[in-house]
C-alpha cells in the first residue's frame, strides 16, 4: 500500500521541485558552485562529520563532494570554512498562514485568505531563513495555502519547499471545524468542505481535499487544545470513519497524517493503518507497539506544548477558559510522552506546530527534543533523513549526497556538543539559490 502514495507524492514533489530553476536570488543564471566547508555533517544517517570539504552545487543539485577547498576558474566560491555545515532542516508540522496570539479570534472576521496567504508569504521567508528549506503545512484554508505553495514553488517568493495537506479533515464540531463558536447563520460561511460526520461522508471530504490539490490528507482524530470548545482531547471521529478516511486517501495516492492526544484516538488511527501521528500526548503502551508493528511515525511538536503551557500560565492569557484548561492539561505532558516513544524505539521526526508558537523560532525544538532523551545527533537525524523519510521524499532531501537538492546550511558551533547553535543560522541554501549568508 505504502509504495502506492509514495509514487504518487514522489511524482508530485518531483514536478514541484522542476519549477525551481537554477537562478539566483537575483534571476541571474548560476555557473557551477563550490561551497568550502569546515566541518561537515553531509548524511546525518551516518553520523560522520568530515572536515575541509568542498560541495559541489549544479543547477540546484549536489554533483558531487571533494576533499580540501577546492574551486574552479569561473565558479562561485562560498567560504563556510569558519562553520559547520549540514544539509537543510526540514519541519513535517507548521501552519506557515497564521500565527496564534491575542488577536487571533478577531482576525477570523477581519482577514480574508488573501490575508492569510500574504501573510504565509512573510512567515514563509521567516522559516527559510531560520534554515528550514522543506516543511509540511498540516492545516490552513486551501485556498491560501496552496497559493503560497504555488508561488514559492515557481519562484515568485522566498519560502521553504512545502507539502501542504489544506484544510484538516474534521468531524462537525470537533477540533478543525472552523465553525465552532461562531453565530448559527455564520457557520456555512466559515466551514469548510472538509469537515464530515459518517464513513460515507469522510471519503466524500478526503476526495474533495485530493481534489483541491493535498500532497498529504491530514484528521483530527481527537480534540484539540486551541479549539475554542469543552470537547476534551479524546477521540472524535468513529472508527468506520477513520477507516473510511485511510483507505480512501492511500487509494487516491496520499498519506495521512492524525492530530491525535487522547490514547484512544491514537491507537484506533494506528490500528486503521494511518501513517503518522502529531502530538500524541497521550499515547500507551498499546500506541507504542502499534507505532512498531505499522512502521508509523511520531511528530511529537513538544514546541507547540512548551509554548502552550507557558501562555497558559500568564495571569493575562490570551486563551479562553476552555483552551487554557487543555493548555495546562495537556502540555506538561508532551516532553514524558516523547521520552517513552523514543525508549519504546518509535520513530520520530522533527515537527513543531509552529503558528502556534512564533515563525523562525522552529529550531527551539532541537533543545526540546535533547531535554525528552535524544541525543543531538538523533535531533538532526529527526530534522534531515528520518523527516525526508517520513514524508516520502528520501530520494531528494534529507542529506548531500550525489543529485539530491542542494539544500545547506550552515551554524559557527557545533551542534553536536550544543544543539541549541541550530538556533542562530548563519547560512542557507536551497535548491542552489543563497537566501541567506551573515
Amino acid at each position: 500500500m505504502k509504495s502506492t502514495f509514495k509514487a504518487g507524492l514522489v511524482a508530485a514533489a518531483l514536478g514541484v521541485l522542476a519549477l525551481v530553476g537554477v537562478a539566483d536570488a537575483q534571476g541571474q543564471s548560476s555557473p557551477l558552485t563550490y561551497v568550502q566547508a569546515g566541518r561537515l555533517l553531509a548524511d546525518p544517517a551516518t553520523g560522520k562529520v568530515e572536515t575541509a570539504r568542498t560541495i559541489v552545487v549544479e543547477n540546484g543539485k549536489v554533483l558531487r563532494i571533494e576533499e580540501g577547498y577546492t574551486s574552479a576558474p569561473g565558479a562561485k566560491v562560498i567560504d563556510l570554512k569558519d562553520s559547520f555545515v549540514l544539509p537543510g532542516l526540514i519541519d513535517s508540522h507548521v501552519h506557515l498562514t497564521s500565527q496564534n496570539g491575542p488577536k487571533g479570534a478577531l482576525e477570523r472576521f477581519t482577514k480574508t485568505k488573501s490575508d492569510y496567504a500574504l501573510d504565509g508569504a512573510y512567515y514563509a521567508n521567516l522559516t527559510l531563513r531560520a534554515g528550514f528549506t522543506t516543511v509540511a503545512d498540516l492545516g490552513g484554508s486551501n485556498e491560501s495555502v496552496f497559493a503560497l505553495r504555488g508561488a514559492i514553488a515557481a519562484g515568485r517568493l522566498p519560502g521553504p519547499r512545502i507539502i501542504a495537506a489544506g484544510s484538516a479533515v474534521s468531524v462537525h464540531g470537533g477540533h478543525g471545524d472552523s465553525a465552532n463558536a461562531m453565530p448559527e447563520e455564520l457557520v456555512p460561511v466559515f466551514r469548510e468542505t472538509s469537515v464530515c460526520s459518517g464513513a460515507d461522508d469522510c471519503r466524500r471530504a478526503v476526495r474533495e481535499q485530493v481534489r483541491s490539490g493535498a500532497d498529504v490528507i491530514k484528521i483530527t482524530a481527537t480534540g484539540g487544545v486551541l479549539s475554542p470548545t469543552n470537547a476534551g482531547l479524546a477521540k472524535q471521529f468513529s472508527d468506520d470513519e477513520i477507516k473510511a478516511i485511510v483507505e480512501t486517501a492511500h487509494a487516491m495516492g496520499r498519506r495521512v497524517t492524525a492530530h491525535a492526544h487522547g490514547a484512544d484516538g491514537i491507537n484506533a488511527f494506528l490500528k486503521a493503518g494511518g501513517d503518522s501521528i502529531e502530538h500524541g500526548t497521550y499515547l500507551d503502551a498499546e500506541s507504542i507497539k502499534l507505532f512498531k508493528a505499522n512502521g508509523a511515525w511520531l511528530v511529537p511538536t513538544l514546541l507547540a506544548g512548551d509554548f502552550v503551557a507557558r501562555e497558559a500560565a500568564k495571569p493575562d492569557t490570551w486563551m479562553v477558559p476552555a483552551v487554557k484548561a487543555k493548555a495546562l492539561e495537556a502540555g506538561p505532558k508532551m516532553l514524558s510522552m516523547a521520552r517513552r516513544a523514543h525508549d519504546g524505539g518509535v520513530k520520530i521526526a522533527f515537527g513543531t506546530d509552529t503558528g502556534v508558537s512564533a515563525h523562525g523560532d522552529n529550531a527551539q525544538e532541537f533543545a526540546l527534543l535533547v531535554k525528552a532523551g535524544l541525543s543531538p545527533l538523533e535531533a538532526i537525524k529527526a530534522a534531515t533523513v528520518f523527516a525526508a523519510e517520513h514524508l516520502d521524499l528520501a530520494g531528494l532531501i534529507g542529506s548531500l549526497t550525489g543529485g539530491k537538492q542542494a539544500d545547506i546550511v550552515a551554524v559557527k558551533g557545533d551542534p553536536l556538543t550544543d544543539v541549541t547553535v541550530l538556533e542562530h543560522v548563519s547560512f542557507v541554501m536551497k535548491g542552489g539559490i543563497v537566501y541567506r549568508q551573515d
